[in-house]
């Protein structure tokens, strides 16, 4: 459109001049520097959202009637957007860092809770009656039926969570500002007028999304080959 002339009322880069750009802060050590401090984030803040919600969804679907009990608070907790959370955030947590790390947990924890509550649920009632019926106690039905059969939602939910972790931790930069960071370069392009340098850092934010999916979802298709089968997944 921009080449067309349908777009000249407005202040935008050509997508030739935006990928170029692109092309040349892949040789940027400022900004590299900071994506890395994006990433970091993102990774520590997906792991400790890993690390809480599985267990907390293991225990929950396991344990039916505390479930139920805490059904109403996490209903109530996870249609707040993650987003609104971040100024609240700043004002709380004093450290830039951890601030940033909590409100990208807070956003992951979601999809990876609900989706294990979700597994622990699909898990064969027929595969741990069975089970209990040779002599076998609750935790080797969880370690030997239900944990297995949950690890494909599991799997699922970290993906899931993965593409939203890396919406919030540029978001939190955008917010909170900071020394460095994807979110910090494109408020400072912003500053400077430098659309095309906004459109490129975004671009470079939309690769490494692509890029953590498609590695999960390989990893995903490798490690649960069975599930894919099972369901009809692995032909689409």
């Amino acid at each position: 459109m921009i080449r067309f002339g349908l777009g000249d009322g407005l202040v935008f880069p050509a997508p030739s001049v935006i990928l170029m750009e692109a092309a040349r802060l892949a040789v940027d050590g400022e900004f590299l520097s900071g994506a890395l401090t994006t990433l970091a984030n993102w990774a520590l803040g997906l792991l400790v959202a890993v690390a809480v919600a599985v267990p907390a969804g293991v225990l929950l679907g396991a344990l039916a009637p505390l479930e139920r009990a805490a059904r109403p608070v996490l209903e109530f907790l996870r249609p707040i957007p993650s987003v609104a959370v971040i100024p609240l955030a700043i004002l709380l947590i004093p450290v830039d860092g951890l601030m940033k790390v909590g409100v990208i947990v807070y956003a992951s924890v979601w999809p990876i809770l609900f989706n294990t509550l979700y597994g622990m649920h699909d898990v064969d009632p027929l595969a741990k009656e069975s089970l209990r019926s040779f002599g076998f106690g609750p935790l080797a039905v969880l370690g030997r039926v239900s944990l297995p059969s949950a690890a494909p939602f599991v799997a699922t939910g970290v993906r899931i969570a993965s593409g939203v972790a890396l919406i919030i931790a540029v978001s939190a930069e955008l917010f909170a500002g900071g020394t460095a960071g994807l979110g910090v370069f494109v408020v400072q392009a912003g500053s400077g007028n430098r659309t095309d340098l906004v459109m490129a850092a975004t671009l470079w934010a939309g690769g490494f999304g692509l890029l953590a999916n498609a590695s999960l979802r390989a990893a995903e298709r490798r490690l649960f080959s069975w599930h894919l089968a099972r369901t009809g997944a692995a032909r689409t």
